[in-house]
C-alpha cells in the first residue's frame, strides 16, 4: 500500500518503471543506430534527464529558453536543442548567455526569427547552430515545402553568427513514408545547393517504435515515453504496467451513482485526445471519470457497481502525462509501492 501520509492530490512517479522505459527505448535506438535526444517537457526533472544521458542519449530537447535554463542550472546538461521559434530581443539575449555555458542549438521556420538570432549572435565567439523546422504534415510550425526548407537553409548559412545545422520536424503520427519522402527531398535539395545537412531530427511518442522506418532521420526526439500515459496505451504503444506517472486522489463525497475525488482539471488536465473520460484507474477498470471541474473529478461506474466510500484512494493514469507534470511543484518518488522521497519539478511553469 502507498503510504497514507502522502497528501492528495499528488503525482506519483514510479522510478523503477520510468527507468525501465528509458533503458528500453535507448536499447531500441542503439539497435537501429539512431541518436536519441529526449524531450524533457514530460518530466521536467534534472534527475531523470541525467539518467537519460547516462543511458546513452546524445543530449536533451527543451521547448523554451527558460525551460533550458532551468535544466542547465539544475543538472549537468551540456547539449540542448530548443525546438521552438525564439523571437524577441529579451529571449535571444538569454539564449546567448546560455549558449556561452553549454552547447545550444535552436530551430527557425522563417527569416524573421533567423534575423533576430543573427542580430543577437553576430559577434559571438562561435556561431549558433540553427535547424530549419519543417511542416511534414502535422500542421504546426515549419516551412511548408522542401524547396522552402532549402531556401531558408541557405539564408541561415549566410547570416552572421549563425550556422545551418540541419532539419527538424514534429511529424504526424502514422505517416512515416510521406515524412521520410519530404525530409529526403529537402535534404537532397540542400546538398545540391552546396550545404551539408548534419542532423535530421524527427520525433513523436506515438510512432516511437517505428522511428527506424524514418530512414532520413539521424536522431529522434521523444518525451512521453519516460512516463507513458493513457493516450499511448490506447494507441498500443505501451501497456498499463509501463505507466510510471499516476495521480493519487481521495474520494471526498459519495452521492447516489457517483463519487467526487479531489483531483480536477488542476490535477488531471482536461486534455481528452479523442478519448472518453479523463483518466483510467487500472485497479478499478469499471470506474470512469466522466466530468472535471477545477478541483473536482466525478467518478461513475460502467457496470453500476460504484463501491466507493469517503476516504478511499484512487490511483489514476491521466490521459496526458506531460501536462500533469506542469501542474505540480513537486512529485512523489516511489519504487514500486515504497515511498523514496520527493522531487521539485525544476522546469515547471517555464513558458518564456
Amino acid at each position: 500500500m502507498i503510504a497514507a501520509a502522502i497528501d492528495t492530490p499528488a503525482v506519483l512517479i514510479d522510478l523503477d518503471t520510468a527507468e525501465a522505459n528509458i533503458r528500453a527505448y535507448q536499447r531500441y535506438c542503439d539497435e537501429h543506430r539512431l541518436k536519441l535526444r529526449p524531450h524533457i517537457k514530460t518530466h521536467k526533472l534534472p534527475g531523470l534527464a541525467e539518467y537519460q544521458l547516462a543511458q546513452g542519449a546524445v543530449g536533451i530537447t527543451c521547448q523554451k529558453v527558460s525551460e533550458a535554463e532551468a535544466m542547465v542550472n539544475a543538472g549537468r546538461m551540456q547539449d540542448v536543442l530548443i525546438a521552438y521559434n525564439i523571437l524577441g530581443e529579451a529571449k535571444v539575449s538569454r539564449l546567448r548567455r546560455l549558449a556561452e555555458r553549454v552547447n545550444i542549438s535552436v530551430v527557425a521556420d522563417n527569416i524573421v526569427v533567423a534575423n533576430g538570432l543573427s542580430q543577437g549572435f553576430a559577434d559571438a565567439d562561435r556561431p549558433l547552430p540553427v535547424l530549419v523546422e519543417c511542416n511534414t504534415g502535422a500542421e504546426r510550425c515549419g516551412v511548408p515545402t522542401p524547396a522552402a526548407a532549402a531556401d531558408l537553409a541557405l539564408d541561415i548559412a549566410a547570416l552572421p553568427g549563425l550556422a545551418f545545422a540541419g532539419l527538424m520536424t514534429y511529424p504526424p503520427a502514422g505517416q512515416t513514408a510521406s515524412v521520410t519522402a519530404w525530409l529526403s527531398q529537402a535534404r537532397d535539395l540542400i546538398i545540391s545547393r552546396g550545404l551539408e545537412v548534419p542532423v535530421i531530427s524527427s520525433g513523436g511518442s506515438p510512432d516511437m517504435w517505428h522511428a527506424h522506418e524514418k530512414s532520413a532521420a539521424t536522431e529522434y526526439r521523444v518525451g512521453t515515453y519516460v512516463y507513458n500515459d493513457r493516450s499511448l496505451v490506447e494507441r498500443k504503444v505501451c501497456g498499463w504496467q509501463d505507466c510510471a506517472l499516476t495521480v493519487l486522489s481521495t474520494v471526498v463525497s459519495v452521492s447516489g451513482k457517483h463519487a467526487i475525488i479531489d483531483a480536477g482539471s488542476k490535477a488531471l488536465t482536461s486534455d481528452l485526445f479523442g478519448l472518453e473520460g479523463h483518466g483510467f484507474v487500472p485497479d478499478r477498470p469499471n470506474l470512469f471519470i466522466d466530468l472535471l471541474s477545477e478541483e473536482h473529478g466525478r467518478v461513475v461506474s460502467r457496470d453500476g457497481a460504484l463501491d466507493l466510500k469517503i476516504g478511499d484512494r484512487l490511483r489514476i493514469v491521466p490521459n496526458h502525462a506531460c501536462v500533469v507534470s506542469n501542474l505540480f511543484d513537486t512529485v512523489v518518488l516511489l519504487r514500486g509501492d515504497r515511498h523514496v522521497g520527493e522531487a521539485r519539478v525544476a522546469a515547471r511553469g517555464q513558458v518564456w
